[in-house]
């Protein structure tokens, strides 16, 4: 095995066996799982009870307009003071008592809920709507306007996006679903990034100040070390990665199984979550919308996409990060210089608000077109299906752009590496460019 292969070995089989690599590697998966499980098994499980709500109507507007269902039962209240009515529910004859006061001059649109415990938001919310209609074809018949001719005047448009190419194709897409996918590829690179690039340059600026360096470099080349590094911490990341998308779809798709059973085995039972029905959910319409919508995403072009922009962006970076790791002593020190390299990464990912409204605008393809920038604007407008050529070129630029740091980077990285206690500035450092 080659010096660099083995530097290689050491980095990856050294950072792989560490017990935070492993308890974020599995950690990790299953809190992403949890941020879709919890909600639906709180729905599921949820056991809210049948509400007694008393109901005491002053102004007599919203009479017999609340309607009772498995939830909640309103009953009405005449003749007796609102203070007794509180009493009431203190005692616990009621759960809450829904209070209307008159008014004299417009439509009652105020209103108090008492309860001794917070009260379910389905209910507020139902309430809210059966008092706003109300208002609504109050005022409208004041106008002179029949309510249910408004009604069945209102309207939800279903506005369809197809996207053409040249060749005369068609190809439905969802704006919605490939803005978060973009944002999502967007921000991950980002973390990527930042977390595996600050490795290497902890990993080079411990080694100096535990003076191994100076053992290590009596055999191995500069260049060997720093690429043997940079290359067995991207492994690390890769490996990382590939278990991260193993857990996760285990775990989403085993959980998705379950519930599927779970609601046939229901039966005629329903599952509620605020108003939306879980068979409904699984109806034919609603899979055949999925379907669509997952027919509409090239996965294919994406993963290939993520991989090139990740692994070359990742190195593109590392080579920075490990070029700062031999000009300083300690981690506080490498804050002067980590400034200039973080930047680029935090205007890319604050561009990407801006690209996914403007995906081929002439800013958006710069920025993916710039390879301090690329691996996260481009990722953000690959989702919305690009030209070939400009994702093409992209990877291009970047590649020679990797290359080319990494020339820079060997030259900062055989000074550096051996010199102590001195604080380096940036004037020093563009001397040991000209010069080496």
């Amino acid at each position: 095995m080659s010096t660099t292969g083995l530097i290689i070995k050491r980095e990856y089989t050294t950072r792989v066996r560490k017990r935070s690599f492993l308890i974020t590697t599995i950690l990790a998966p299953i809190f992403l799982a949890l941020i879709y499980i919890v909600p639906i098994l709180l729905a599921m499980n949820s056991d809210n009870g049948h509400h007694i709500i008393a109901v005491v109507d002053e102004s007599h507007w919203y009479e017999n307009l609340f309607a009772n269902n498995d939830e909640h039962t309103f009953i009405r209240i005449e003749g007796t003071p609102i203070e007794e009515v509180k009493e009431m529910v203190r005692k616990g004859d009621y759960e809450m008592v829904l209070y209307i006061p008159k008014t004299e001059l417009n439509a009652p649109s105020n209103a108090a809920i008492y309860s001794e415990g917070q009260i379910a938001m389905s209910i507020e919310s139902y309430i809210k709507e059966v008092m706003k209609k109300e208002i609504e074809d109050q005022k409208l018949m004041a106008s002179g306007v029949d309510p249910d001719i408004v009604s069945n005047v209102r309207t939800d448009i279903n506005l369809s996006v197809i996207r053409m190419d040249k060749e005369g194709g068609e190809k439905e897409t969802f704006t919605e679903i490939e803005f978060m996918l973009g944002i999502g590829l967007a921000t991950m690179i980002y973390m990527f990034i930042l977390m595996f690039g600050g490795q290497v340059m902890q990993g080079v600026a411990e080694e100096k100040t535990n003076r191994i360096i100076e053992v290590i470099i009596s055999s191995v080349k500069p260049f060997q070390l720093m690429m043997g590094k940079i290359i067995g911490v991207s492994l690390v990341a890769l490996t990382q990665f590939a278990i991260w998308v193993v857990l996760t779809g285990v775990i989403y798709f085993g959980f998705t199984a379950w519930v599927g059973l779970s609601s046939g085995a229901m039966g005629s039972g329903t599952v509620m979550t605020q108003n939306v029905n879980v068979n409904d959910v699984m109806s034919n319409e609603k899979v055949s919308d999925i379907m669509n919508i997952i027919g509409s995403i090239d996965f294919g072009t994406i993963l290939l996409c993520f991989l090139a922009f990740f692994i070359l962006g990742y190195l593109f970076y590392a080579t920075m990060y490990a070029a700062v790791g031999s000009l300083v002593d300690n981690n506080t020190d490498s804050q002067q210089f980590t400034l200039p390299i973080t930047v680029p990464l935090i205007i890319a990912l604050i561009s990407s608000f801006y690209i996914v409204n403007n995906p081929d605008s002439s800013i958006s393809v710069w920025l993916s077109m710039i390879p301090f920038t690329s691996p996260i604007a481009m990722m953000v407008r690959v989702p919305f299906g690009i030209p070939i050529w400009q994702t093409v070129v992209s990877i291009v630029i970047l590649a020679i752009s990797f290359v080319g740091m990494t020339w820079l980077a060997a030259k900062i990285y055989r000074t550096g590496i051996l010199m102590y206690g001195k604080k380096l500035t940036y004037k020093e450092v563009w001397k040991w460019l000209k010069h080496n």
